[in-house]
């Protein structure tokens, strides 16, 4: 039985043991992502500051690995070029100016009148006309 057991040995390898290691670390999920409400933000789990924007790109919600949501209100900001900055600058003035008006009117004291007082005439000042023709007699 032990020349058996010696001969197998040699036939059979020693195989090493294996460990295996998994790590499950998040990936990178800072990429954009479209939503409808709020609700569907709530709902997402993220590791890090994530973006959510609505379809028509008016909102977007900010959340974090706390589950902390801040929304945000978003405009396009379109460049000007030199004619639209000269319309917006002249619309400023009409509407100071409107203001102005404004406030010309509402300051105005209203002209009274009374018409039965009678009207005074003042009588010109006698003056001695003298005429004298410049006429040659024969």
């Amino acid at each position: 039985m032990k020349s058996q057991l010696t001969q197998q040995q040699p036939t059979q390898q020693h195989q090493p043991s294996i460990n295996q290691t998994f790590q499950l670390a998040p990936t990178s999920q800072n990429t954009m992502r479209y939503v409808n409400t709020m609700d569907d933000v709530a709902k997402e789990m993220v590791f890090g500051d994530t973006p959510f924007f609505s379809k028509d790109m008016s909102v977007m919600w900010l959340k974090n690995a706390k589950n902390e949501i801040k929304t945000y209100e978003l405009n396009e900001i379109v460049p000007k070029d030199e004619k639209d900055l000269i319309i917006e600058n002249l619309k400023i003035q009409v509407d100071e100016m409107n203001k102005v008006i404004k406030e010309m009117k509402d300051n105005a004291k209203p002209i009274t009148t009374n018409d039965d007082e009678s009207v005074k005439s003042e009588e010109s000042p006698s003056i001695p006309v003298s005429r004298t023709s410049k006429t040659k007699s024969k």
